[in-house]
């Protein structure tokens, strides 16, 4: 499974395995268990946010692994509602508490705005103090690479106009069916890394015939085909499962999808995500 051994290297010269690990969803008292199944099968990218409840099981997860730190990669997220300088150097040092950490290799801002205002008002200041308190840390060597995640170009835009750190990363929504092209273009041509999360839309392509047809000309699953749809657009991808069988399958990529099924995919509409449409990432807000 040499896919578990690609990297992508951000604009400060940190690599990152393309592809990882996602954790939402994943209980803090499992998490543990499915970040060691992951580290075993061969995954070093570990993805958790303090908004999943769940750093201190993916912590212990990681400890318990087996394999050294240095050879692992773990991200977290800030708080989507932290927006101010002290609580943003406070939530820094609680996360790596909760992880048992010394440093992480990535810390993003979860999104620009608080979750029950998301996509609404303006938090440009508050960003920019949160992001102060992440270039601090970076400085101080508490975090590798610092980012962010649901940031629009707008939102970006205000970052690299008035901090001293450019982010290295933006982890967003992409998936076949939702491929925000401009926004992933603008990134790359800024040197931000873009990170997919949710690359098989919470399993809701499953249900998708053109999808599933294009997956069936290079003999391979539904799941397999959109994670290495995002590989190919040049995107980490984080499909999140507590299922070993399911991780396994995920990093099992041995073919590549033609120019032609790329431009199918990317030009898809299919935002059906189910029960979790009620999600702010989700509702279209």
């Amino acid at each position: 499974m040499t896919i578990v051994n690609e990297t992508l290297t951000l604009s400060n010269g940190v690599e990152v395995p393309t592809l990882g690990l996602g954790t939402w969803f994943i209980d803090d008292d499992k998490a543990a268990e499915a970040v060691r199944q992951a580290i075993a099968i061969g995954y070093r990218n570990i993805d958790t946010a303090q908004a999943y409840g769940n750093e201190r099981g993916v912590g212990d997860g990681l400890r318990t692994s087996g394999v050294a730190r240095n050879e692992l990669f773990v991200s977290t997220k800030l708080a989507a509602e932290i927006k101010d300088y002290a609580g943003a150097v406070a939530a820094i040092d609680r996360s790596l508490e909760q992880l048992g950490l010394e440093y992480v290799d990535l810390m993003l801002i979860h999104a620009p705005q608080p979750w029950d205002d998301f996509r609404g008002g303006d938090y440009s200041e508050g960003n920019l103090a949160a992001w102060r308190a992440l270039e601090e840390a970076h400085r101080a060597g508490k975090i590798r690479a610092i980012g962010v995640s649901n940031f629009l170009q707008a939102d970006l835009e205000n970052l690299l106009d008035h901090g001293t750190v450019a982010p290295h990363v933006n982890q967003i929504l992409v998936h076949a069916g939702n491929t925000p092209t401009d926004l992933i273009d603008y990134c790359q041509s800024r040197g931000i890394a873009v990170e997919a999360y949710s690359p098989i839309a919470h399993g809701q392509v499953l249900n998708n015939r053109q999808i599933a047809a294009i997956a069936e000309k290079y003999g391979a699953s539904v799941p397999q085909l959109c994670i290495r749809y995002t590989l190919q657009l040049g995107a980490v991808s984080l499909p999140k499962t507590a299922n070993p069988a399911h991780m396994r399958s995920n990093a099992e990529l041995t073919f590549t999808i033609s120019d032609e099924d790329m431009e199918s995919l990317r030009t898809l509409d299919e935002k059906n995500y189910g029960e979790h449409a009620a999600f702010p990432v989700y509702s279209g807000k």
